[in-house]
């Protein structure tokens, strides 16, 4: 399973506007900037997670876009999923979706599959916005230092 450069862009982009929770909208082409994103491709990316209610936009001068919610309450899941829609590794392993498969019954590989959409789920599910903040923190605070033991 391999994700495109809607999850993978949007994301970044995602990560930009919560670096920035509480400033005030940051305007696109400083998001397309410090993410090298282009400013276009980055205007559809963020036009789906507007209306998924994920991003607010403001207009005029001083306009751009922020976050709908705090970091601590967005997951990386609901960003893939609103730019990527379902994930799971195969056709038969979407929950909610009629699927027909004539070896449905007796496939083993299906079990494989639910296992890795369940696990995949489960971990992008778990990390927020905040947890990639902190986690960016972390790896600059370590920036510069060596240790030895």
């Amino acid at each position: 399973m391999k994700l495109s450069t809607k999850g993978r862009y949007g994301l970044r982009a995602m990560f930009e506007l919560a670096k920035y929770y509480g400033k005030g909208p940051i305007p696109l082409r400083n998001i397309a900037n410090k993410q090298s994103v282009s400013d276009n491709y980055l205007e559809q990316l963020i036009a789906v997670l507007k209306k998924e209610g994920l991003v607010n936009s403001v207009r005029g001068a001083q306009g751009g876009y922020m976050l709908a919610k705090q970091p601590k309450e967005i997951t990386v899941g609901e960003i893939l999923r609103a730019l990527e829609g379902n994930i799971a590794p195969t056709d038969c392993a979407v929950e909610d979706e009629e699927f027909t498969c004539e070896r449905e019954k007796h496939c083993v590989t299906k079990v494989v599959w639910v296992k890795i959409r369940d696990s995949v789920n489960e971990v992008i599910d778990s990390i927020t916005l905040q947890d990639m903040i902190d986690e960016e923190k972390k790896l600059s605070n370590n920036d510069g230092y060596m240790y030895y033991i």
